[in-house]
């Protein structure tokens, strides 16, 4: 066993890399990563037709309660992907991702790309064995789609507070040369127990840019956060904008307890996406629904950059995070939202899937 430094790459890498449309509202469908160069292998998409259904992803063959180094691997999470890691030293606890090791230079080149900064996580420790790498993360304190499927909607200025820090994420990567694609609510996570201070997860199935041009040729999106240029004919896409347009799905889901587009039948669901039609909810402020609605435009060259983003009145209005007291939890808590709320979507997503162009 040794320890893999965070180094350069060697030379540029191409960012046309094969992608599938994943089931975003499926927790037990994790994505595989494939390596840049030489053949790639062909992982089993999540949409397909209602029959046959899709064969569950198999977890990589990793022990349990198994020793690496200083760590030792307990039980499993995610489908299998990740497990929690216990570093004996210090008896602290962390993420353990797993990925077959012909995919070190795919998982760790956003990292290497990526200056450090304290809006995305990044792997503590990464550790090569004969067959697979395992990086090791801090232990995060919940997720965003956890926080609002338990509180329905968020009252605005924790909504600010928490989305400016997200924001703040993907306006760090597109900088420098990333697009994230499956973005959405599940990939922010807490540092923090008060759950104020927010990052992204990790860099899973991001895609590396090789100059100004971000256009993207392959779909990769999640049912509920793709953008209409994604479900086009067209050849190619932004990626910058389609990251843009899936923050703007999960701050309507933030405010409204769910989400902006949703039907039981996926063609159904993906007709209402291509449409952009959309009912913000009630109480809202002008600046809230102005920024909703620079978000979710069915043009991408219309939507506000990441940069952008952070200059909008309704972040700039909220600057300083804030623990919700009591009283605001429970008023939260009460407020019934519109539509099917994220339990509802979860279940109907789950009930089958389709054709990304049905």
């Amino acid at each position: 066993m040794r320890a893999t430094p965070l180094a350069a790459p060697a030379g540029a890498l191409s960012r046309r890399k094969r992608l599938e449309l994943d089931n975003d509202l499926d927790t037990e469908c994790p994505t595989r990563k494939q390596a840049r160069r030489g053949p790639q292998p062909q992982l089993p998409p999540c949409l397909l037709p209602l029959s046959p259904p899709p064969a569950p992803a198999r977890a990589l063959a990793v022990t349990t309660a198994s020793r690496l180094g200083p760590y030792v691997l307990l039980e499993p999470e995610e489908g299998g992907r990740a497990y929690r890691a216990l570093h004996c030293p210090t008896g602290t606890e962390y993420t353990c991702k797993v990925y077959p090791v012909r995919e070190a230079t795919a998982v760790l080149e956003p990292y290497w790309r990526l200056p450090p900064r304290g809006h995305v996580a990044r792997p503590t420790e990464v550790l090569a064995g004969p067959r697979h790498l395992y990086t090791f993360f801090r232990r995060s304190h919940g997720d965003m789609h956890s926080l609002v499927r338990h509180r329905h909607r968020l009252p605005e200025p924790e909504a600010a507070a928490l989305f400016r820090q997200m924001a703040a994420a993907l306006a760090h990567c597109h900088q420098h040369g990333l697009v994230l694609r499956d973005l959405k609510l599940r990939r922010f996570v807490f540092t923090d127990h008060e759950r104020t201070k927010l990052v992204l997860e990790n860099l899973e199935d991001a895609c590396v840019l090789t100059g100004p041009d971000d256009s993207l040729w392959d779909k990769h999106a999640c049912p509920a956060y793709v953008g209409p240029e994604v479900l086009s004919s067209r050849a190619c896409y932004s990626g910058k904008a389609a990251d843009v347009w899936s923050l703007g799905v999960a701050l309507f889901t933030m405010l409204a307890g769910h989400y902006p587009f949703q039907d039981s039948e996926p063609v159904l669901l993906f007709g209402k996406i291509r449409r952009g039609a959309f009912a913000l909810p009630q109480g809202l402020s002008a600046a809230a629904r102005c920024l909703v609605r620079c978000l979710l435009r069915r043009e991408p060259a219309e939507r506000l950059t990441a940069t952008g983003i952070l200059l909008h009145p309704w972040l700039r209005e909220n600057p300083i995070p804030s623990a919700p007291s009591r009283s605001r939890l429970w008023e939260a808590d009460q407020v019934v939202p519109e539509g099917p709320g994220l339990e509802e979507a979860e279940e109907e997503e789950r009930g089958g899937a389709v054709g990304l162009y049905g």
